[in-house]
């Protein structure tokens, strides 16, 4: 072939601009993003489903749900678009869900979700019998009542019959993947949060698997987050209209698949994740893990691993104080009486809910200590916002003993949207706090990861370049760094002498 004839069909396809969906199985509802080859957000469609509670601290729901909303809103994603150019599906995914599939492929029963609290007893055992110490050499982390491997424990406890049954196991996400492609895989990052796979190696436990009582033939096969696993089947493909030659990747826990859509990828990029809860999310091309486990230590969407903590109240927080205890809507209003940062005398412990990381202990509360007759309502609302700043701070302290060394931060969800709390979180952390354009997360993640898959890009940390884009950077203050040091040194004194109150007042 002529090297003009070449450059004449490498310009023709350059000239089709391919589409990818990316579909973010959440807890409440089905999100799903349709993005062309240049980062561009087509259309976005959600569908809800229902969760079940069965008994008081279950929570379930059914994967045929999931699968029958997917499939609708892919129809309603793709109405007005021209279907001939979809090249590639992917996903990100509520993680850590146990779905249980028979021989033939049908399910056992109704999934139980991440935030099911049934395995109390199996989580005990799993860090207090078998160990902390042995569970974390085998899987880089401790047991948590959300996991899946006390949840697959439960199951061989309590419902010995439908354990029995139990042919392959399965995450959320990964049912749907496995819908599309008769493939039944899953990807390293959801994988990590199951607690029988080794992070470190990027391969099943043999050692939890024996724990569990499963043979590693129950488990699906684990691909990279941007692998191919396989096309679409073709009579999916007809009902949706696409071709047949759609490529599905394995896609991403939702944490690991929202970092890829802010850019969070590559060594020492951390993105800040202020919602109802509140993560701190940190990349990094080597795997580590702190000698407490204060911190997952996950595999990471981009071919790395990641080092995340989550604590349970963030903007929840806020909420909490401006609904229900001052009894405003008004936020931006109560902000504006803060005038000065690093100075005030009263600390909040958000712990509302108790707390994950990196403390680990369902029985801390929140709690206001430093107030004198001079006290004002916008000292309380300042400790708050400062209270959920210094609680990141915490497992930030954590990431930084690892000798990660990190500069600055992306910074979303809704408490984002707050001027005052950003600044306060650059000068809290001392890191340049970086806004991106889009807050699409996990689904348009998963977008990101199917165009790599398809070869769009050459690797995750491409398309993050080229797609992500920060349209504001909040600077730290020298002077304001050094002030919220000292408040920072005193806010930490707090929970260690709580402690022991906390385990009075359950």
């Amino acid at each position: 072939m002529s090297d003009t004839l070449w450059g004449r069909r490498r310009i023709c396809r350059k000239e089709v601009n391919m589409l990818y969906i990316g579909i973010d199985l959440g807890t409440s509802a089905v999100k799903l993003l349709l993005m062309d080859g240049e980062g561009k957000i087509r259309n976005i469609v959600s569908r809800e489903y229902p969760i079940y509670f069965p008994n008081p601290g279950w929570s379930e729901q059914k994967p045929e749900d999931w699968y029958e909303q997917t499939m609708i809103g892919i129809r309603e994603l793709l109405a007005d678009a021209d279907k001939s150019q979809v090249a590639g599906i992917s996903f990100g995914g509520q993680m850590h869900g146990l779905v249980i599939l028979d021989e033939k492929d049908n399910v056992i029963r109704p999934a139980l979700l991440w935030n099911d609290g049934r395995t109390y007893e199996e989580c005990d055992y799993l860090n207090n019998v078998i160990g902390k110490e042995k569970l974390s050499e085998y899987t880089a982390n401790i047991s948590f009542t959300g996991f899946t491997a006390p949840k697959i424990l439960w199951v061989k406890n309590k419902e010995p019959e439908n354990f029995a049954r139990i042919a392959k196991i399965m995450l959320p996400k990964d049912y749907i993947a496995y819908r599309l492609t008769g493939v039944h895989c899953t990807d390293v990052s959801d994988a990590s949060g199951m607690l029988i796979f080794d992070v470190k190696n990027r391969r099943w436990s043999k050692e939890m698997c024996e724990i569990c009582g499963i043979t590693e033939d129950q488990l699906a096969t684990c691909y990279e987050s941007y692998e191919a696993v396989g096309c679409v089947l073709p009579d999916i493909a007809d009902q949706l209209g696409i071709p047949h030659t759609v490529k599905v990747a394995a896609g991403a826990g939702d944490n690991a698949a929202a970092a890829v859509g802010t850019g969070t990828v590559g060594d020492g990029m951390c993105n800040i994740s202020l919602g109802t809860s509140g993560t701190i999310f940190i990349s990094s091309r080597k795997f580590g893990v702190d000698k407490y486990n204060a911190l997952h230590s996950f595999a990471h969407a981009d071919g790395s691993y990641h080092l995340m903590g989550c604590m349970l109240s963030a903007a929840s927080c806020n909420k909490w104080w401006m609904d229900d205890i001052i009894g405003t809507k008004d936020y931006a209003a109560e902000q504006k009486a803060i005038e000065k940062l690093g100075e005030n005398h009263v600390y909040f412990l958000p712990y509302l809910m108790g707390e994950r990381s990196p403390h680990n202990n369902p029985n801390a509360r929140g709690t206001f200590i430093g107030m004198t007759m001079d006290t004002t309502r916008a000292d309380m609302t300042q400790a708050v916002l400062e209270g959920v700043a210094f609680a990141l701070r915490d497992s930030f302290e954590v990431a930084k003993s690892l000798g990660i060394q990190i500069e600055r931060t992306k910074i979303c969800g809704g408490g984002a949207k707050s001027p005052l709390w950003k600044k306060m979180i650059a000068n809290i952390l001392n890191l340049k706090v970086d806004v991106i354009e889009s807050e699409e997360g996990p689904s348009l993640g998963g977008a990101m990861l199917a165009a790599v898959a398809c070869g769009e890009y050459a690797s995750v940390e491409e398309a993050a370049a080229k797609i992500v884009k920060v349209v504001d950077t909040v600077e730290p203050d020298p002077v304001l760094v050094a002030k919220y040091g000292e408040r920072y040194a005193q806010f930490k004194e707090i929970y260690p002498a709580c402690k022991p109150l906390f385990e009075i007042i359950k």
